[in-house]
């Protein structure tokens, strides 16, 4: 369901915590890898048959994982939201964002955890990429084909894009139903071995 303008016009809520950008890409980078040593039942499993698989009929099969996985993969959700997804400039960031988050309350209306997390992650994505484009030329962080790190540089309208997104990235992430869905999800779908039964046989369609 697309978007509704009246919908777009809903408060942001400022971050709650101030730090750099370098401070913001070391923390998340700590947390992302702490996370995935501790607690391996939240692997991402990238073998699921994402292509035939209708996850808004069968949102058992769906992944949290960390961050952003799986963004790219779970349909219907990602052809529904990627048009909407855009950072060039900060005016386009704004009205992205807004329209995507619009969509996080469209999902959260119709009770679709799976349509949330989705859209909460394409926000999540938005800074992400804007933030790695305001410090990186292109996006590009290393050297091609190398390991070697590229010359950090400023883009000021990268900048604010990212901060357009993340501020909205933390508003979805901090809604109380999108939180009372996520742990219900877990619980039912994400402990080991439960998830493993939920998938269907190697090979076959979910549909």
């Amino acid at each position: 369901m697309p978007p509704t303008p009246a919908a777009w016009r809903r408060n942001s809520i400022k971050p709650n915590y101030q730090c750099n950008s370098q401070c913001d890409f070391n923390v998340i980078f700590v947390i992302f890898n702490a996370v995935r040593k501790a607690n391996p039942a939240v692997k991402f499993d990238y073998s699921q048959d994402f292509k035939n698989t209708d996850f808004r009929a069968h949102p058992e099969l769906y992944q949290i994982g960390i961050g952003e996985q799986g963004v790219l993969s779970v349909e219907p959700y990602k052809s529904e939201i990627l048009p909407y997804w855009r950072f060039k400039t900060p005016e386009v960031a704004q009205e992205s964002a807004d329209a995507i988050y619009a969509l996080f309350l469209d999902y959260k209306q119709q009770g679709d955890f799976v349509g949330m997390d989705m859209a909460r992650k394409f926000l999540q994505m938005g800074y992400t990429r804007a933030r790695r484009y305001s410090n990186h030329k292109g996006g590009r962080k290393y050297a091609k084909g190398t390991r070697e790190t590229l010359p950090p540089g400023f883009d000021a309208q990268k900048a604010a894009a990212a901060e357009i997104f993340k501020q909205k990235w933390q508003q979805a992430r901090e809604d109380q139903t999108y939180l009372q869905l996520k742990q219900r999800h877990r619980q039912l779908f994400d402990p080991p071995g439960k998830r493993e039964k939920a998938y269907p046989p190697q090979g076959k369609s979910a549909l």
